[in-house]
């Protein structure tokens, strides 16, 4: 069985020997490749030119036996493409060009052609199912119109994101008109994914935690299932809401073909309360690969005989990989996974 076949079928629920098997943010820091070719090219740079997203998406499958690969790029590219810039602080961070919180402001992005703008992530992931010729997983992604709206409100990084929050509470009309935008431009930005190749994408509700359970229905939840439907005769969904955990069982009324947990819940007791039906993907703790390589065997051994009974598991972590993970640690997890039972 393919590395595509096997992550196709777990998004089925489909019984497998084993789950598949890939990392959130596989391309990175810990890499020393990528090290070298950021020495040369700056972030966006390598986002904007499609043979070296397909590179750096390439790197981690160099290495590892993974089941997917997933494209190299931002979530922050659709602002951009409708019409508000960003950049990264050099002390960390995100700085939007402007902070969009006026009726004319959100007026003034322009969705037209905004899925156009971003061809050439269709051509990164074109070059990448060439090299890939049916045998991993093609992954694309994008962020919910919740997370996007936080940066173009805000107009930056931020751990509460009022601007967002006082322009959904006290201005509703302006805040649906800015999140049907962004809906709009999302769904015709992953149906270009699904023409240019990607086997599924991951729907990334980065600032889900921002408001509770009885809030995130009209905040983000109700704009995730427009883009499900919109998307759903093309390819699947996984989806991951960040801090969530207190709403699975709404989160799992999405529509979305699989969810993405972090290694706060209780994965198998997940799985018994959502159903066999639904695929869950994670969900081991980031910090895991910066521990040595037998911590991570165990630990990697040990969810996967947990989640042995169940169909539909995708393994992976339950965030996204950090700079500070080793090479060694990622190709013990990976190895963990494919050894499995053998």
């Amino acid at each position: 069985m393919t590395g595509r076949e096997r992550f196709l079928a777990a998004l089925r629920c489909e019984p497998l020997d084993r789950p598949p098997v890939w990392i959130m943010r596989q391309a990175g820091r810990y890499l020393p490749e990528y090290r070298v070719l950021k020495q040369e090219y700056d972030f966006v740079t390598m986002v904007k030119t499609p043979e070296l997203a397909a590179d750096v998406s390439l790197q981690p499958l160099r290495r590892f036996g993974l089941d997917a690969a997933i494209v190299f790029s931002d979530i922050l590219v659709v602002n951009e493409a409708m019409g508000q810039p960003y950049a990264f602080r050099e002390g960390g961070g995100i700085q939007m060009e402007r902070p969009i919180n006026s009726a004319a402001e959100i007026d003034a992005l322009d969705g037209d052609g905004a899925a156009e703008r971003l061809s050439y992530v269709g051509d990164a992931l074109r070059l990448l199912g060439g090299h890939l010729d049916g045998q991993k997983a093609l992954l694309g992604f994008a962020a919910a119109p919740w997370t996007l709206a936080a940066y173009a409100v805000e107009g930056q990084s931020s751990d509460s994101f009022p601007s967002l929050l006082h322009l959904f509470r006290e201005d509703r009309a302006s805040f649906d008109r800015l999140l049907g935008k962004i809906t709009g431009v999302t769904i015709e930005y992953l149906r270009m994914q699904a023409e240019a190749g990607a086997d599924a994408v991951q729907l990334f509700d980065s600032w889900a935690s921002l408001v509770g359970p009885a809030e995130y229905e009209e905040a983000s939840l109700s704009w995730i299932r427009q883009i499900i439907d919109g998307v759903k005769d093309r390819l699947p969904i996984i989806l991951y809401a960040k801090g969530a955990n207190d709403r699975l069982e709404q989160l799992a009324s999405s529509g979305a073909s699989a969810l993405s947990l972090d290694w706060t819940v209780d994965l198998p007791a997940t799985k018994e309360l959502l159903g066999q039906d639904l695929c869950l993907q994670g969900n081991l703790d980031p910090t895991l690969l910066e521990t040595d390589p037998a911590t991570v065997q165990a630990a990697t051994h040990d969810l996967l005989t947990s989640m042995q009974p169940h169909r539909g598991h995708i393994l992976n972590l339950g965030h996204g990989i950090r700079p500070m993970a080793t090479v060694d640690n990622v190709a013990t997890l990976v190895d963990t996974v494919v050894n499995f039972g053998k």
